[in-house]
């Protein structure tokens, strides 16, 4: 008698919320930004540092929009952002994606 095999399930991608437009993507495709005592404000290529996290998408005008408006950073990550911390973050705006097919 042979065995069936089992389908296998798929597997199961985080999905994170960009703190500007609030929708939805994978994980991997936001920039975390998170605020520790010992760094204060960096980007976290990682995703992995310790300390509280916001997520940005790779839109333009979501880096813009931080530029513009840190409240919306600040009252994410529950601290104030350094002027220098700020430059740094924006600095780290993605290049333009191109969708192809819309």
């Amino acid at each position: 008698m042979a065995t069936a095999k089992q389908p296998q399930r798929p597997r199961h991608i985080p999905q994170r919320s960009c703190v500007v437009c609030r929708q939805k993507f994978d994980k991997r495709r936001l920039t975390r930004v998170v605020h520790n005592a010992e760094a204060g404000v960096v980007v976290d290529p990682t995703g992995k540092r310790n300390g509280r996290g916001a997520y940005l998408c790779d839109q333009a005008t979501c880096w813009d929009k931080i530029g513009q408006k840190p409240a919306i950073l600040v009252q994410a990550l529950k601290t104030d952002i350094s002027a220098a911390e700020l430059a740094a973050i924006v600095a780290h705006k993605p290049a333009q994606r191109v969708e192809i097919g819309h």
